[in-house]
């Protein structure tokens, strides 16, 4: 799969999600792009490098989403 076909299925099955909730596992995003954990690490971690997904941690829990969405995202734009 080439690295815009599998940006392209990320963007869009996120958005397609959006609504429900705004950040996923890495499982949920290798599933999406159906590749191996090894291959879609490097994926991933270029769409966060690009600024297409950005990485979240609560401490415990790594999470993705797409970049300026969720409450998160909501609350550091408040002044």
């Amino acid at each position: 799969m080439e690295y815009e076909e599998a940006k392209q299925l990320i963007v869009d099955g996120l958005t397609k999600k959006q609504k429900v909730k705004s950040k996923f596992y890495f499982n949920d995003l290798a599933k999406i792009i159906d590749m191996k954990p090894r291959e879609a690490k490097k994926l991933i971690n270029q769409l966060v490098q690009e600024g297409v997904l950005e990485y979240w941690s609560s401490g415990s829990t790594s999470m993705y989403g797409l970049k300026g969405t969720g409450k998160q995202a909501h609350a550091e734009h408040e002044d």
